[in-house]
């Protein structure tokens, strides 16, 4: 799966397009497998490393410009999409573009079938916060699968890491609809990308 996956994503991979609203979707061609987490976790940084491209997705110092949902064709022919969602927890926003964001996000978790996995990145250093788990059962809700990946883990020592990765997975095994099985990133390091690679192609072969 691992040398399948690599050789996936160094083939052609392209923005498709950007949805700020639920009708500016594409088509439900093909499965779909969607990255979220804080506004802070690094994501754009994870997309561009799994991808081996620097400019896929936009990194910023301002916390939350992701605002709407991005979407990534990967293969030739069209095998399937990444969804990068709108950051959460730490934006600089006001209120009622808040409350939007979370309606796309929660309408487009309900109603899309072909979404076959949702990656919610949590930060090494910090572990599960209150709004990681209100997404996390916000998933379970919607009966959506999702799988925790910590990023940054290069910024914590060994030991931490295998502690903070336990807990999480200890966390994850309570919730219904989550993968028991978290993965370790580092985007600055390439750690856990070949992992992180094959566990989406694993979420749309499955």
């Amino acid at each position: 799966m691992i040398e399948a996956a690599r050789k996936l994503f160094a083939g052609p991979i392209a923005f498709l397009k950007s949805a700020p609203e639920l009708k500016f979707l594409p088509d439900p061609e093909v499965p779909e497998v969607a990255f979220a987490g804080r506004s802070n976790v690094g994501k754009s940084s994870l997309l561009n490393a799994l991808t081996g491209r620097n400019g896929l997705a936009r990194t910023s110092n301002t916390p939350g410009r992701t605002q709407e949902l991005n979407f990534f064709d990967v293969g030739d022919p069209l095998q399937l999409r990444l969804v990068d969602m709108p950051g959460y927890g730490f934006a600089k926003a006001p209120k009622d573009l808040m409350r939007r964001w979370k309606y796309l996000v929660n309408d487009f978790l309900r109603g899309r079938a072909v979404l076959k996995r949702v990656l919610v990145l949590v930060d090494s250093r910090h572990g599960l916060k209150d709004v990681d788990r209100e997404l996390m059962e916000m998933l379970d809700r919607a009966a959506v699968s999702y799988r925790l990946v910590l990023t940054k883990a290069d910024k914590v020592k060994a030991t931490e890491l295998v502690a903070v990765r336990q807990k999480t997975a200890d966390e994850a095994r309570k919730h219904p609809a989550a993968h028991p099985d978290v993965i370790a990133t580092s985007s600055e390091k390439g750690m856990g990308i070949p992992e992180l690679r094959a566990a989406v192609l694993e979420a749309v072969t499955a």
